[in-house]
């Protein structure tokens, strides 16, 4: 047997085993890297180690300590109580202040299952209150977070563009993010019009809203969102540690909590001088990074220490909520698809797609693979394995190679609404308790069905079939 159908035999079982067992899809990768190249390829471990991400990972570790820390001072739950106060009696604007907010929290470096478990038993608690649909309001909250997910400093983002640095393919952060942005908005419209928005725009709301909100942050936010294990399985991060409501510890997602450290009062208090700072912290990461070009590894890490030095006390067990299983997913996978390349299973499946002779439909395919396989297991290993696999095939310039990163990068994560994801699972856990839960969960399996069958397809007609991009 050839060393590149092994690999790609190895690659399948790894995908296996992580869907079916609680098991860490990184881990295995690394187990894979190594017995691929020390005992089939005859690799020294220092060329398999030569593979490892180190950049990378810095950047997921600095961006999510620096998010960890905001979360404990409070300054997540200050931007969420202020955009909910943005409604005043607009009762419509609610689900849009959830998108909203979700895209934000992702695009500033959070990871998405952490975002959606912050804000879906929120939003899930306007929509009992408020008559909104909750599947509606569920799948905005995770459109949300898909949305803002490929910024060019966040976890989706710096993956797909540090493997795009790695080969010789044109780099465009910004198309990739605005694919993603504008595609999970239109569909965020078609769900607001199709379950019930319009309905809304006639709905009172006035000083409601706001006492739903004060009495629903007055229980914190960071506090709510700390309980939350992160741990890798089949989806990038498993909801092991939420319970039923959506919390760990408690058995609602309301229950009463500590504040966290160095956050004001929820009801009427000002911001803090940490949170302002933290604030302050987040656009200078987008600045310096974005604007100047300075890594953002090591930009998000020192903003973090800076905020740890203002307020010792906020950033008490923030190293804990850094995500090491995503790490350990993203760099065991990334080491492994550097051994598949010094195999030959990068040309070799690439040189299959290409037989195809139809460079469209290899692409549609492509994208299709992404999308059915991550609606079950995780999307941030399905992107470190297709993206170099889908390379030599899009350096012969048949197809746009960034229509097509962008195309397998949505199909990839618009499918998290699965209830199989870590997304959906939270979304259906956090649901209210006046609606059946079977029929909910039916809903959502109807609805992650639609979006398996149709997304694809869609997002390969308008970022690969046009050439635009």
């Amino acid at each position: 047997m050839s060393a590149p159908v092994l690999s790609i035999i190895i690659l399948a079982v790894m995908f296996l085993l992580a869907t079916v067992l609680p098991l860490n899809m990184g881990a295995l990768a690394f187990v894979g890297a190594f017995l691929l190249g020390s005992v089939v390829l005859g690799m020294s471990t220092n060329d398999i180690l030569a593979n490892f991400p180190g950049g990378l990972f810095l950047t997921i570790v600095g961006v999510t300590y620096l998010f960890a820390i905001a979360q404990n001072n409070g300054t997540i739950d200050l931007l969420v109580r202020g955009a909910v106060r943005l409604v005043g009696s607009k009762v419509a604007l609610i689900p849009w202040v959830m998108f909203a907010i979700t895209a934000v929290i992702t695009a500033v470096g959070a990871l998405s299952p952490a975002a959606v478990a912050i804000i879906a038993p929120i939003a899930l608690s306007f929509a009992a209150k408020h008559k909104i649909n909750p599947l509606m309001m569920g799948m905005m909250v995770i459109h949300g977070a898909q949305a803002g997910g490929f910024s060019p400093i966040a976890v989706y983002g710096v993956t797909v563009n540090s493997i795009i640095a790695r080969t010789e393919l044109d780099a465009n952060p910004m198309a990739i993010f605005l694919a993603s942005f504008f595609f999970n908005l239109a569909i965020a419209l078609v769900l607001f019009v199709v379950l019930g928005g319009g309905k809304l725009l006639s709905t009172p709301g006035g000083r409601l809203v706001e006492q739903a909100a004060e009495k629903r942050l007055s229980v914190s936010v960071g506090a709510r969102a700390a309980g939350v294990t992160l741990q890798g399985s089949g989806s990038d991060i498993s909801a092991a540690g939420v319970s039923a409501k959506g919390t760990s510890g408690s058995g609602t997602s309301s229950a009463a909590g500590p504040s966290p450290a160095g956050a004001p009062p929820a009801s009427g208090a000002r911001a803090s001088m940490p949170q302002l700072i933290t604030i302050l912290g987040l656009i200078a990461l987008a600045v310096i990074s974005l604007g100047f070009k300075v890594d953002v590894g090591f930009v998000s890490i020192t903003i973090a220490i800076v905020l740890a030095l203002v307020s010792p006390a906020a950033q008490k067990g923030a190293v804990n909520k850094i995500s090491w299983s995503t790490v350990l997913l993203i760099c065991g996978m990334l080491t492994f698809v550097g051994v598949l390349e010094e195999a030959g299973t990068i040309a070799f499946v690439s040189g299959g797609v290409a037989d195809l002779g139809m460079p469209l439909l290899a692409a549609l395919l492509i994208c299709y693979i992404g999308a059915i396989v991550s609606a079950f297991a995780s999307s941030t290993a399905i992107l470190a394995a297709l993206i170099p696999l889908a390379v030599p095939f899009l350096a012969t310039g048949e197809v746009g190679a960034v229509g097509v990163i962008a195309a397998l990068a949505v199909a990839s994560t618009i499918v998290d609404v699965s209830p199989f994801s870590t997304n959906g699972a939270l979304v259906l856990a956090n649901a209210p308790e006046d609606v059946d839960k079977d029929r909910f969960y039916k809903q959502i399996l109807a609805y992650s069905g639609i979006v398996v069958a149709v997304g694809p397809a869609v997002a390969w007609l308008v970022m690969v079939v046009p050439g635009w991009m």
